[in-house]
């Protein structure tokens, strides 16, 4: 189910227990409320015990003398408990607000006192607000369904991995480069470290050296691992039953996309959301304006950053080899006009903009099956299994 709702099922004058949760490991704490000026019945139960949670929802709603079929709305916060809580209080009839925590409006001064106490009452007063008719409040997070949410794992771990394999070969290479050594980290490394020697003609020493080795074992496992899932995302491409499956092909058609961008748009962004305009579509992916207007003074800040990184970052990419790939498209034409004769901030700033009309230009291709203006569409495309058939930078 959603937590992003439309019309409430209740009205502003019908009975409402309003509820806030503020989330910790050890203890959670509930704020009650049954309308504004009403001082919250703050209640603390131990962190995930769902059945103390609806033994307390029972026991407000006799406390504010509610009949039992009251319905109840509540929020917390998105962070670490994820959306597990949010599927459980929707089965339960209890509609429920997945809140961004970085758009919940805050006090300015430079001390402000802080506790789980004062933010559920808090959350609790802007709950009522929201129900009330301030829908642009705070911001509500779109909640996937949890076969949309596992879909996401494996792109994740494989972004994980590699930023973990280059952790590994940029200690091997650190730990050489204290004796002055420099060497490629390849499936031969082991033989080469053997022929390193020093200034002095002298080998790596022995205690270093099975250090450097055990990193290297750590390296080894890291790229198993990454090749095995990849492996596995190549087959699910194939596989004409795989959900979402289609979309990523489609995408997979257009010169200069490659499987990890194809996938991880797909699965993060295009496979599960219901993306109603554009302008909804940059600010999910953080590529969103945001100008700076006070008075005499007006200035553009860049973009916001407030959506999805992983999309963002990906999309940068993209944007660059699209640029390399697709250089006849309107969109690379309209670049080099505007920026490709700039300096090198000039040239960041119009890859940005490039970004976002990319971006929308997808969208609307997966939606409609308009083709990218300009842009080169293959018939057919093959696959050289995992790790293969990549035309773009992972």
């Amino acid at each position: 189910m959603s937590a992003t709702h439309g019309t409430d099922s209740t009205t502003a004058t019908s009975p409402v227990l309003y509820v806030a949760f503020e989330l910790s490991w050890t203890s959670w704490k509930l704020a009650f409320t049954v309308g504004a000026g009403q001082k919250p019945r703050l209640r603390s139960i131990p962190a995930r015990d769902t059945d103390a949670l609806l033994l307390e929802i029972h026991k407000a709603k006799h406390r504010f003398g509610l009949p039992e079929a009251t319905p109840v709305i509540s929020c917390y916060e998105a962070g670490r408990d994820g959306f597990w809580l949010d599927r459980f209080l929707e089965h339960h009839g209890i509609e429920n607000l997945v809140v961004d925590a970085a758009s919940i409006e805050v006090n300015r001064r430079k001390r402000r006192a802080k506790s789980d106490n004062l933010d559920a009452t808090k959350l609790v007063a802007m709950l009522i607000r929201w129900h009330l008719g301030e829908k642009k409040l705070w911001g509500v997070v779109h909640v996937p369904t949890a076969a949309d949410e596992d879909r996401r794992q494996l792109h994740r771990e494989l972004i994980e991995l590699k930023a973990q394999r280059t952790e590994h070969t940029n200690r091997i290479k650190g730990l050489l480069a204290g004796l002055g050594l420099s060497v490629r980290i390849d499936a031969e490394f082991p033989r080469r470290l053997e022929g390193l020697r020093q200034w002095d003609g002298t080998g790596v020493p022995d205690g270093l050296r099975q250090r450097i080795l055990r990193e290297f074992e750590r390296w080894q496992l890291v790229g198993r691992q990454i090749h095995d899932l990849e492996a596995q995302r190549t087959q699910q491409i194939r596989d004409p039953e795989t959900a979402q499956g289609e979309q990523v092909r489609l995408l997979l058609s257009l010169k200069g996309i490659g499987e990890n961008t194809a996938w991880l748009l797909v699965r993060e962004f295009f496979g599960w959301r219901r993306i109603r305009n554009r302008r909804e579509l940059a600010s999910l992916a953080g590529l969103a304006p945001t100008p700076y207007d006070s008075g005499e003074v007006r200035r553009e800040q860049g973009i916001s950053k407030a959506g999805n990184r992983r999309v963002r970052w990906m999309m940068i990419e993209l944007a660059w080899g699209w640029l390399r790939y697709q250089p006849s498209s309107e969109l690379s034409q309209w670049y080099q006009r505007r920026f490709g004769v700039g300096n090198t901030r000039a040239r960041k700033v119009g890859i940005v903009a490039v970004a976002r009309k990319l971006l929308v230009a997808l969208w609307k291709y997966l939606e409609t099956g308009e083709v990218p203006a300009g842009a080169e569409v293959f018939e057919k495309k093959k696959f050289r299994g995992a790790g293969g058939g990549q035309r773009l930078a992972s």
